[in-house]
């Protein structure tokens, strides 16, 4: 096992995670190639395969399976090394990895950015921003530090701490601005632009509406809410957007913004982390702070 290095084994639990070499090479910023060369030579130097490879998708066989549940912890354990260096100075310092949902980043970024960089002035932030299984893969890998995404996430082994609510509201064509606010009900039966399948928020907006994310719909998807609004400017139907999204994508677009009635559909925005990770109470402080960046 002399040849066996820290890179492989990451390696190894991106694609594990992922179930798939080219979204696992993403993740780790290499081309799928050189993903796939560094799984084999980590198999050929265990004399045992880690995965059945078929024509779609990969899976782990019985031995990887093993092979899975004894890395994870080893490459915690040598995260949470870097991780102690960083928790023992006081506040933040180094390089921080924060993961954004597509919904949240353009919006709320340029206000926390500026302020953490006023308060850490050691602090070199990185940020990724993609879907929320994305994100949530990441951190688990250790290849992210903190998190902004709508929760709940509800997974194992992961710290959520709620930082604010957020209302919905409803885009539709400017002339129909005068028009009731229709129901949920109503709604439903409209054509209503979505996010594509991926997007928590589609499923937030779909689970208001009543109706399930797997029931094929008369709709049209976007790949952003600039899309979605565009699309209602143009009168290819209505679309709900988060509140914090109004005043950016709405102000190029002849669309009517209008306020659903009680009950409101909302969101609830926060930030999760690691829950073994030794920069703990640094994040908590961080969500604190992003907190009161928001509310002011």
């Amino acid at each position: 096992m002399e040849n066996l290095t820290i890179k492989q084994l990451r390696y190894f639990e991106a694609v594990a995670l992922h179930g798939h070499f080219g979204r696992a090479a993403e993740a780790c910023a290499i081309s799928q190639p050189a993903i796939s060369v560094q799984i084999r030579e980590l198999e050929e130097t265990l004399g045992q395969l880690l995965f059945e490879r078929h024509a779609r998708h990969i899976r782990l066989t019985s031995f990887g399976e093993d092979f899975a549940a004894r890395v994870r912890p080893i490459l915690r354990s040598i995260d949470d090394l870097s991780d102690l260096a960083r928790a023992s100075h006081a506040g933040l310092v180094g390089k921080l990895r924060l993961g954004v949902i597509p919904t949240v980043g353009p919006y709320l970024l340029p206000r926390i950015v500026t302020d953490l960089n006023a308060t850490y002035p050691g602090l070199d932030l990185r940020i990724r921003e993609t879907q929320t299984e994305a994100l949530i893969a990441d951190l688990l890998l250790g290849q992210l530090d903190v998190a902004l995404v709508a929760l709940p996430i509800s997974e194992p082994g992961l710290v959520e701490v709620p930082l604010f609510d957020e209302r919905f509201v409803l885009v539709r064509q400017l002339g129909d601005a005068a028009k009731p606010v229709p129901s949920s009900e109503t709604l439903a039966k409209m054509r209503l632009l979505l996010l594509e399948e991926g997007h928590c928020f589609r499923d937030q907006a779909l689970a208001f509406c009543g109706t399930p994310s797997s029931l094929p719909r008369e709709s049209m998807e976007g790949s952003s809410l600039s899309t979605l609004v565009q699309m209602v400017a143009s009168g290819l139907g209505v679309t709900l957007i988060p509140e914090m999204a109004v005043a950016l994508e709405t102000r190029s677009a002849d669309v009517s913004v209008a306020q659903f009635g009680r009950p409101h559909p909302t969101r609830t925005i926060g930030m999760v982390w690691r829950e073994s990770t030794p920069l703990a109470d640094r994040l908590g402080d961080l969500a604190e702070r992003v907190k009161q960046t928001v509310a002011s």
